[in-house]
């Protein structure tokens, strides 16, 4: 079965263009889902908006947007005004310029989702515009209306398709400066970075996805299965925690490990052939 397109419209770049859609590349919605039940009843519990004052339960009719201008006090906003401030979508996904990958920072990636043509007849029009990406090393930077606001969008080339990244607004993403503000830059000594540098190079890999489980999701899926089943649940062990008293000490002990599990991972990866009988 198909995925559902999430939005349906035109890619542009100068007068090159084709439609296009978009499709859901990460959810959440494989997780297990709960309800909230009312343990005395076993049924399910509905919410409800009350008035914070009179405490009696407001018709949706009656609901409507406030903004607090001082304390208590709101202008309220009708859903027609927040209509008419809607920008109005032309469907076209408009590249504004290209940059080299890897030009914007992590912090402004907002949600990702993949880009694909909708029909042939725009199919040789996309794959012009993927290769010639894709040939560049370079990522596009566009505009349109997504879900009711105007959002920017980073274009990447993915395999056959293209992978569209909608980015955080400036003001969106706060300052580094405030976080890192207390970290302190004592003077590293070099043995220190020396070792440090061994272990890296020693642990150096490949991201596999598939690798890294949700060990979260996974032990709730257990608890439910043996909810169903009837068994006993059986708390988890608390976890031994060491505290690092010497970096040297641990940095040189990390690279001992390290030196010592190399040659057994090479020595599982290639067994020694055996010896022919005499």
């Amino acid at each position: 079965m198909a995925p559902r397109a999430n939005w349906k419209g035109i890619l542009k770049v100068a007068e090159v263009s084709c439609p296009v859609a978009l499709y859901t590349a990460a959810s959440t919605s494989d997780r297990l889902a709960f309800h909230t039940i009312n343990r005395a009843t076993g049924n399910r519990v509905r919410r409800e908006f009350v008035d914070a004052e009179t405490g009696k339960p407001v018709a949706r009719e009656d609901q409507v947007k406030g903004y607090e201008v001082s304390d208590g006090g709101h202008i309220l906003l009708d859903p027609e005004d927040i209509a008419a401030t809607v920008p109005e979508s032309d469907k076209v996904l408009a590249i504004e310029a290209f940059l080299p990958c890897g030009e914007i920072d992590s912090v402004y990636f907002d949600k990702p989702y993949y880009l694909a043509p909708t029909d042939r007849s725009g199919q040789e029009a996309f794959g012009l515009i993927r290769d010639g990406m894709s040939a560049k090393n370079v990522a596009a930077i566009a505009r349109t209306v997504l879900f009711r606001r105007m959002r920017t969008v980073l274009i990447r080339a993915h395999g056959p398709g293209l992978v569209a990244t909608t980015l955080n607004f400036d003001y969106e993403v706060r300052s580094a400066e405030a976080a890192f503000k207390d970290i302190p830059t004592p003077k590293i000594a070099t043995e220190m970075l020396d070792l440090a540098r061994h272990i890296i190079e020693t642990k150096m890999g490949k991201f596999d996805p598939a690798a890294f489980d949700d060990r979260y999701e996974t032990a709730l899926e257990e608890l439910v299965r043996v909810k169903i089943e009837g068994g006993k649940i059986r708390p988890r062990a608390a976890e031994k925690r060491e505290k690092v008293v010497d970096l040297m000490e641990a940095l040189r002990a990390s690279a001992k490990l390290n030196a010592q599990d190399k040659p057994a991972r090479k020595s599982r990866a290639k067994p020694a052939p055996k010896r022919k009988a005499g």
